[in-house]
């Protein structure tokens, strides 16, 4: 190696960046697949659109690591070894935007938040660098837990099922939903004096609905996640990173013995296809939702400067503000590219910048590799396809790992938060947790609130968040410092 060359900007063979290259995107395949899986049903898509979203999302995971970790200009890429995928952070607010409009009303609208979010997160990267000491690691650590108690929900319904839906605890007694339909029509008939039925009128679900957490189902989300815990404890280096992933596809076979999945879709989706713009008709900007989700990237622009400041230290790169600057103005352009390209917002991913500390390897262009497969993914519409149809039960025994680990990096930060001498910090804590479990536990805690309000109120983690930095406001005053923030970072690898 060339004495005058950086680690960082150190270029290794080809067949090195392949293979390394490869192991950042199986670390974080699972993660970047889930996203559009939870909002594509959300959205009440066809299994289609749903691969269609999958194939956009990893294009875009490509193209967008290639610009943060290449550099495009002096203006956007930070030039470290970074992937970039879907944030969790948005999916609350893109979930609950999906429950009030869903199919292509609803992307629409994602789409438009996404968009207009991008484009301010472009325009204000400058200035959010500047608002880290508003995010001390107890405000930090307190956002994650949440976000991981948030996301826990859709794993945990993934094994059992919906609670609302087709797959309901309860379904309609069908001898009762006869009788009403025979009433009805009675109510209709010339000169009957049965009373029209009431405008509305539904019969409650009272009879155990058989498809809702059958045992075969729940057996293999345990199968799932046993493999993932073994996998994890008695393997090490690559095999134990890609824990996860090996987890998944064990379920995915078991799964096929039993004739709960198939590969029709596969069979029929094209070897290539074009990731193409706006495949769910032009955006709508609603000013609220934009709104929504550029407080989302605020946060989430926060704790990239973290993790860049952490990477930073760890490639022994210095991270100054003119390259900060460039790295969270690449969140803006990769959120503006997604929304553009029918996916989600951007960032770094934490368990790579976790990869990278573990395996010692500082190059940037092995996560240009990466981004490179990525982006060849994307273009393969069978991958999508064979991704969208695992069965749910299947993800959610991942989910339960993938999730939970969201959860106990959020822990592991607040473990290092001083509460022994500041007692205030268990009270930031503890009404921010609260806070955010409101929409979890009362969704209708909001119903005769202003309809505008909704979008901003629906998520707990903004909930949580907005909480968490004005309670840590109140009782500590803006004196978080860098080094606290860098070193909350460098324990959050697996909170995206």
């Amino acid at each position: 190696m060339n004495a005058t060359i950086h680690p960082v900007d150190e270029r290794l063979p080809n067949s090195q960046l392949g293979i390394l290259g490869l192991q950042h995107v199986l670390v974080m395949y699972a993660g970047a697949i889930a996203v559009p899986l939870i909002i594509g049903r959300a959205l009440k898509l066809t299994p289609e659109q749903v691969a269609s979203l999958i194939s956009a999302d990893l294009f875009c995971c490509g193209l967008v690591t290639l610009i943060q970790a290449l550099g495009v200009t002096q203006w956007f890429g930070i030039r470290l070894p970074v992937m970039m995928g879907v944030t969790f952070a948005a999916v609350g607010p893109m979930v609950a935007m999906a429950n009030v409009n869903s199919g292509a009303l609803g992307a629409q609208m994602i789409f438009g938040a996404v968009i207009g979010a991008g484009i301010v997160s472009i325009l204000i990267a400058p200035l959010v660098s500047r608002m880290l000491r508003y995010f001390p690691p107890v405000v930090t650590g307190t956002i994650i837990a949440v976000i991981g108690i948030s996301l826990m929900r859709i794993g945990i319904n993934w094994i059992f099922g919906n609670p609302f839906g087709p797959t309901a605890p309860n379904i309609v007694n069908p001898d009762h939903a006869k009788w009403l339909v025979d009433v009805t029509a009675l109510a209709g008939a010339a000169g009957s004096a049965v009373p029209s039925v009431p405008k509305g009128l539904a019969l409650v679900g009272s009879v155990p609905n058989p498809a809702y957490a059958p045992l075969a189902n729940i057996g293999v989300a345990a199968l799932v996640l046993i493999s993932i815990l073994a996998i994890a404890k008695y393997t090490k280096g690559f095999i134990g990173n890609i824990a996860v992933l090996l987890g998944i596809v064990l379920g995915g076979l078991v799964a096929t013995a039993m004739g709960s999945m198939n590969f029709d879709k596969v069979a029929k989706a094209d070897w290539f296809g074009l990731v193409l713009p706006f495949q769910y008709g032009m955006p709508v900007f609603d000013p609220i939702l934009i709104l929504t989700m550029t407080l989302v990237m605020i946060v989430v622009m926060i704790e990239s400067t973290g993790m860049f400041l952490a990477l930073g230290d760890m490639t022994g790169k210095a991270v100054d503000q003119a390259a900060l600057t460039r790295g969270l103005r690449t969140d803006g352009l990769g959120t503006l590219i997604g929304g553009i390209f029918n996916t989600f917002p951007y960032t770094s991913f934490s368990q790579n910048v976790g990869l990278v500390g573990v395996t010692g390897v500082r190059s940037r262009f092995v996560c240009v590799a990466g981004g490179l497969i990525l982006v060849l993914l994307g273009l393969l519409p069978k991958m999508a396809a064979l991704v969208e149809s695992l069965p749910t039960f299947v993800l959610g025994g991942a989910g339960l790992v993938m999730f939970g680990m969201v959860v106990a990096t959020g822990i592991r930060i607040l473990a290092n938060v001083d509460f022994k001498d500041n007692r205030h910090n268990l009270f930031i804590v503890a009404v921010s947790v609260g806070v955010g479990m409101i929409p979890l536990i009362a969704p209708n805690f909001k119903q005769w609130m202003p309809h505008n309000l909704h979008p901003l109120i629906e998520s707990g983690i903004l909930l949580a968040s907005l909480s968490a930095v004005i309670l840590n406001m109140f009782f500590n005053g803006a004196n978080g410092s860098l080094d606290a923030s860098t070193q909350a970072a460098r324990q959050s690898d697996g909170a995206h």
